[in-house]
This record gives C-alpha cells, structure tokens and sequence, in this order.
C-alpha cells in the first residue's frame, strides 16, 4: 500500500476531501520524522513506536581496497510494532 492508497482509503471512509486528508498525512509523516531528528522517541498506542536506535562504533573491511575502516556510531530510525498489531500479522 501507498501513501495515495493510504490517502484515498481514508477520504472514501470518512468522506474527507482528499486534498485535505492528504495534508493531514503528510503533516503527520512530517511531525515523526522531526520529532525523531530531535531524537525524541515516538509512541502510538496500540500501533507502534517510531524510535531511534544508536549504532556502536565498529571495524569493517573493503574487500575491493582490502582496507579496514572504521564506521563511526550513529543513530538509525526503526520500527516496533505493538503486542497487539504484531498479534494480528502473526
């Protein structure tokens, strides 16, 4: 499913214009991204969390150089669904 997918699902079934259904998603795509840039963890109940996960420091090679490198510790988006949406995948 897409993004328009997502859009024209929500403005069929409420009966929502669709511009406006489609400002409030990516308003809402917007304020993740943001309140993850800053770090901040968040939490939607009874769907998942949107967290940041640090990534130790660690030692890797180029095989095509044959070089050691060393990637620095960094910060990733991910992910975690909640006990019941990951019940209803199962």
């Amino acid at each position: 499913m897409t993004k328009a997918d997502i859009v024209n699902e929500v403005a069929r079934t409420t009966g929502i214009n669709r511009e406006d259904v489609l400002k409030t998603v990516e308003t809402l795509m917007e304020s993740i991204k943001d309140s993850l840039v800053r770090g901040e963890n968040v939490y939607l109940r009874s769907f998942g969390s949107f967290i940041v996960k640090e990534r130790a420091e660690k030692t890797a090679r180029n095989i095509s150089k044959n070089t050691t490198i060393t990637i620095p510790k960094h910060n990733v988006p991910a992910f975690k669904p909640s006990k019941e949406f990951a019940a209803k995948v199962k």
